[in-house]
């Protein structure tokens, strides 16, 4: 078993609510899109995916073992966002 180093959430959760804060003054009284959670889903998947991608010296198998996922559905994620 793989033991994690917890990241700072409230860092993240941060960065995340500066971002909706931005989006939602940028609408200008404009309704947000239906589908908000898909919409920040896909904006934070591909740097995700890149960085342990990149930390893991591109290797898929271990990018997927540390992303807790299997190593099909990476490669379909990274299909997805146009990840090489």
């Amino acid at each position: 078993m793989i033991e994690c180093v917890p990241i700072n959430e409230n860092d993240m959760a941060d960065h995340v609510r500066k971002a909706l804060k931005t989006y939602f003054k940028d609408l200008d009284g404009e309704e947000p899109c239906s589908g908000m959670y898909d919409m920040v889903i896909h904006c934070v998947e591909k740097p995700l995916i890149e960085m342990v991608l990149e930390y893991a010296g591109g290797n898929q198998t271990r990018t997927a073992e540390l992303l807790g996922i299997n190593r099909n559905t990476l490669r379909k994620k990274m299909q997805l966002h146009g990840i090489d």
